[in-house]
């Protein structure tokens, strides 16, 4: 299974080979909650190739086949490789979810979540809360590996440094996951505790590059550009990047990243009617995303607004109206009352997208930091702890 691309000699990276899948151009889309489902994907996808994850569903949700969660799964017949994020803080419940996705024939390949920090994930324990027990961790992963293997499927594992800078623990949760058989393991170079914000930590991505020359090593963590990502690779040695926040308005950047990769210097620098008539693809595509719903479709596409026009010179009377969109007709009104003459500003669109923030505290369970084995209570906890609400 693989792209159909051809890769020229001047490539910056060979093809990422997960098991028996072929990524031509090492790039993923990050899963990101409510961001990266079918419509955007297929989107991103027009622009260059790579790898690109949906939406994080959880597995109690999953395999209790909540209709979101069903959704979110959902892949287009044109969507190949169909790739899947999962998130569990149980092996069992793990076990059953990814059997489900086995033996429906609904995924190419899974991806395991480590590396959510929100408060309502962490505090049951999950995401990059996880790692810090590290057995647990291992149940997960090897579960996870051994289900999916029934039908050759790769499983990957994205995660955090750790929780905070007193416990990293990407080294070992990196080498214990390699040892479970996972086919690669992508690093974001920031704590839990960090959230979004600071710089994310590229020598850390290095040490685990370095930790694990027997598996592909990703990076994550301040790709604004495809020099960004370029800069990685050639500071890091890994693999293939991993793109989340950089493309929110940006479905190009990834013809910019496989550019890049290609060892072209040619890149999207779109004026304002190339925006908007993207902003509009978008939002067409939403609607059979929401099963003809225009009214969802529509209060999907606000979040979209301020990224897509981040740098351009819109009025604040129009970006108002703009997010408050109701149906397919307004918006076509308000994108036609647009200045169609405003070409590429430069540098203001660029750079960084979407909420940096500041760093947080995380929130976790009772007595989480004591050992990085579970207690009684925890094991209890966890039994319990599944939360089951699917996106993130």
């Amino acid at each position: 299974m693989t792209e159909t691309l051809q890769r020229p000699a001047s490539a910056l990276l060979p093809p990422l080979q997960l098991g028996p899948i072929t990524v031509t151009t090492p790039v993923i889309l990050a899963p990101m909650a409510g961001i990266t489902n079918t419509a955007f994907r297929r989107l991103c996808r027009e622009y260059g190739g790579g790898l690109y994850v949906n939406e994080m569903v959880t597995a109690r949700a999953l395999v209790e086949r909540r209709p979101e969660s069903l959704r979110i799964i959902k892949h287009e017949p044109d969507e190949v490789p169909r790739s899947v994020q999962l998130y569990s803080v149980d092996p069992v419940t793990t076990g059953h979810a990814v059997r489900m996705l086995v033996e429906e024939d609904r995924a190419d390949h899974i991806d395991l979540n480590f590396g959510c920090p929100v408060p309502k994930v962490t505090r049951k324990g999950g995401g990059s809360a996880l790692p810090w027990k590290i057995r647990l961790f291992e149940a997960i992963v090897s579960t996870a590996v051994r289900e999916a293997a029934k039908a050759n499927i790769p499983v990957t594992v994205k995660m955090r440094k750790g929780i905070d800078e007193d416990h990293l623990t990407y080294i070992e949760a990196g080498k214990v996951a390699r040892d479970s058989g996972v086919a690669a393991v992508a690093l974001h170079g920031r704590t839990a505790r960090q959230h979004y914000s600071g710089q994310a930590d590229w020598s850390a991505i290095a040490t685990l590059r370095e930790s694990l020359p027997d598996i592909p090593v990703l990076g994550n963590g301040d790709i604004w550009s495809a020099e960004d990502a370029v800069r990685m690779v050639e500071q890091t040695g890994v693999d293939g990047v991993v793109v989340g926040r950089g493309c929110q308005g940006r479905p190009w950047l990834f013809g910019d990243l496989q550019a890049a990769f290609d060892g072209r210097e040619d890149r999207h620098r779109p004026d304002l009617p190339m925006v908007s008539a993207t902003l509009l693809r978008h939002a067409e595509m939403l609607i059979p995303y929401f099963d003809g719903d225009e009214r969802k479709a529509m209060q999907d596409i606000r979040k979209h607004v301020a990224w897509y026009f981040k740098g351009y010179p819109v009025g604040s009377a129009l970006r108002t109206q703009l997010v408050t969109v109701e149906t397919m007709a307004q918006l076509q009104d308000l994108l036609g009352q647009l200045d169609q003459s405003i070409g590429y500003p430069g540098e203001a669109v660029e750079g960084p997208r979407g909420r940096a923030g500041s760093p947080k505290k995380v929130h976790l369970p009772e007595d989480w930091l004591e050992s990085q084995e579970l207690n009684e209570d925890q094991r209890e906890m966890i039994k319990a702890a599944e939360v089951d609400t699917s996106g993130g």
